[in-house]
């Protein structure tokens, strides 16, 4: 299985800060939750890679 896999699972994703200064995103879903904590460079660095894979996923070639 890799990222381009689809599958059919519905989760619900928050992000924000803690009382320990650190960012977590939590993902909720059925039967499962994931908090998963990273300091605020390493958060960032994410967030740079989910604008990098954004801006990737425009100019590829919709679906069919």
């Amino acid at each position: 299985m890799g990222i381009n896999t689809e599958r059919d699972i519905e989760a619900n994703l928050q992000i924000g800060p803690t009382d320990h200064g650190m960012v977590r995103l939590f993902i909720l879903g059925e039967d499962f939750e994931i908090p998963m904590d990273f300091d605020p460079e390493e958060a960032e660095e994410i967030a740079d890679e989910i604008r990098a894979a954004a801006a990737a996923a425009r100019k590829a070639k919709p679906r069919r």
